[in-house]
């Protein structure tokens, strides 16, 4: 894709299954309305634990998307 200017955001993705799903959460959530996604950085892997268990799996995620010209 050629561009000139992309813009970044910054997102939180969620799973009760694992990183990776939650980095693919996060990707197709926004590629519901965000056109042009070019790009994926992983920020940071959390997760929340309950009883000594993994119970809910986060990715902060920066994703970049090409700016449309006018």
């Amino acid at each position: 894709m050629d561009m000139e200017v992309a813009k970044v955001i910054e997102l939180i993705g969620q799973s009760e299954n694992s990183w990776d799903d939650a980095i693919r959460n996060a990707v197709r959530r926004a590629a519901q309305t965000v056109d042009n996604i070019s790009g994926v950085e992983v920020l940071n892997l959390t997760a929340s634990i309950s009883d000594g268990e993994i119970v809910e799996y986060k990715a902060n995620v920066k994703l970049a998307f090409g700016v449309n010209k006018a």
